[in-house]
């Protein structure tokens, strides 16, 4: 490290959900996609708790997912409701 004050990085990753017990982490990467955009469409993108399921979709799910999840939510062709 250098002597420019700068902090270490946190590494983070989701915690344990005792939903998703197994090493398997695809339908939590999937429920914590779900939970966050219908939390962001209930209370919208400020409000802090979103911000654990975006977390731990982001570290759960690889991006190819991540997009295309996206562009089937854009497309409106994603297959589970994101309503509250």
């Amino acid at each position: 490290m250098s002597g420019q004050g700068s902090t270490p990085f946190v590494f983070q990753t989701a915690g344990f959900d005792a939903r998703f017990p197994n090493q398997n982490q695809t339908k939590h990467c999937y429920q914590n996609y779900i939970d966050y955009h219908k939390c962001v469409n209930a209370k919208g993108e400020d409000f802090a708790p979103c911000k654990q399921f975006f977390r731990a979709f982001n570290a759960l799910c690889p991006n190819e997912w991540i997009t295309r999840f996206d562009e089937q939510r854009e497309a409106g062709t994603f297959p589970s409701s994101l309503e509250p």
